[in-house]
């Protein structure tokens, strides 16, 4: 089995079980044969940098994955026969993989997307603290002028 990643960008019409239909055929298709797919990102809706298909947005989705090089052609046939597919790009990543990479591949994905929680909560929370004191600031100013 070899790595690779594919990102591809589906129209933005597409409902969110039409999506995830495509999703899960691609998943179908990269496990034939003992594959695995490390990771699955949505990155959701984004805006194009250029008009792809008449479409200035498009629905975003990264998949890591360990599979042979039949799956990976027969997954690009597919995407090139399907209308909501507007573009899509496979990189290899490795020639080889063994059973103990993938673990560790899918671990450290695991751990970047909690780190990346974790910092998207304390942003949250500190725009929280900030605009408790904002509104604070603003009720004792308008307490000083009515008193006025």
């Amino acid at each position: 089995m070899r790595r690779y990643e594919t990102i591809f960008i589906l129209r933005p019409t597409l409902s969110e079980d039409e999506i995830n239909t495509i999703i899960e055929n691609s998943n179908t298709i990269i496990g034939t044969g003992g594959g695995q797919t490390i990771s699955l990102d949505k990155w959701g809706l984004r805006k194009l940098a250029y008009l792809i298909k008449k479409e200035s947005q498009g629905y975003y989705v990264y998949c890591d994955y360990a599979t042979d090089p039949a799956n990976v052609a027969e997954m690009e046939r597919k995407f090139r026969i399907d209308d909501t597919v507007m573009k899509y790009m496979t990189v290899k990543l490795a020639d080889a993989i063994t059973e103990e990479e993938i673990e560790a591949a899918r671990g450290e994905h695991e751990a970047a997307k909690a780190r990346a929680e974790a910092a998207e909560a304390a942003a949250t929370a500190e725009t929280a603290v900030t605009e408790k004191s904002d509104d604070k600031k603003e009720d004792s100013a308008k307490t000083d002028s009515e008193e006025k």
